[in-house]
């Protein structure tokens, strides 16, 4: 699943289960029932008499997507900011690693920061469980994102959305806190229509 959000298996790609049988050394039975729940979460497409697919990238899907990762995040940092004993340290440490992964040029690692840097909203406003139930919701969300990090320009304005994040998070200002959210969450759907002009192949 990591490997086709991260776009290592890029959309379109076919997929073999005798070679992915080999190169994750497990046998067929449990590759197709993980083959099935990847059908279910529309990150694959299987055709009989075709083939199977990694499934294009749906702006449609994007936007449900997106539509449910805003309020769930938006709730979140409600509730975080009422909390009384608040520790920030696990957020720094997010955006510090993000920074030097903006230095070293790796996506990989800025990603996964940044993934941390929400991740640890969600357990500072006691829903931890929330951001869990998440993950399979924002598959087609996190392709589109991962796509569009090789832009410097975004990197940098994704690091000042956070830190604004932060900002409002640390006074309790829920208003501003909740527009900063809201606006970091809905940037995937700004630039998705320029990256499937510059990726055509890579969108249904």
């Amino acid at each position: 699943m990591t490997g086709i959000r991260d776009l290592r298996l890029r959309p379109g790609a076919s997929l073999s289960e005798t070679e992915l049988s080999e190169h994750l050394q497990v046998s067929r039975t449990p590759l197709r029932e993980a083959i099935a729940r990847l059908v279910e979460v529309g990150l694959v497409t299987v055709v009989p008499q075709v083939g199977t697919h990694v499934a294009l990238i749906k702006l449609s899907d994007v936007e449900q997507a997106q539509f449910v990762r805003e309020h769930l995040e938006v709730a979140a940092f409600d509730a975080a900011c009422r909390k009384e004993d608040r520790d920030f340290s696990e957020i720094y440490a997010t955006l510090d690693r993000q920074e030097r992964a903006r230095k070293h040029l790796d996506y990989a690692a800025f990603f996964a920061a940044d993934e941390a840097f929400h991740a640890a909203i969600f357990e500072l406003s006691g829903y931890p469980g929330a951001w869990r139930a998440l993950q399979p919701v924002k598959l087609q969300l996190d392709r589109l994102r991962r796509l569009s990090l090789p832009e410097p320009s975004t990197v940098a304005e994704l690091i000042d959305e956070h830190r604004a994040i932060l900002a409002a998070l640390e006074t309790a200002d829920i208003r501003r806190g909740k527009a900063a959210v809201s606006k970091h969450a809905r940037r995937v759907l700004r630039y998705g229509p320029e990256l499937r002009r510059e990726h055509p192949d890579l969108f249904a």
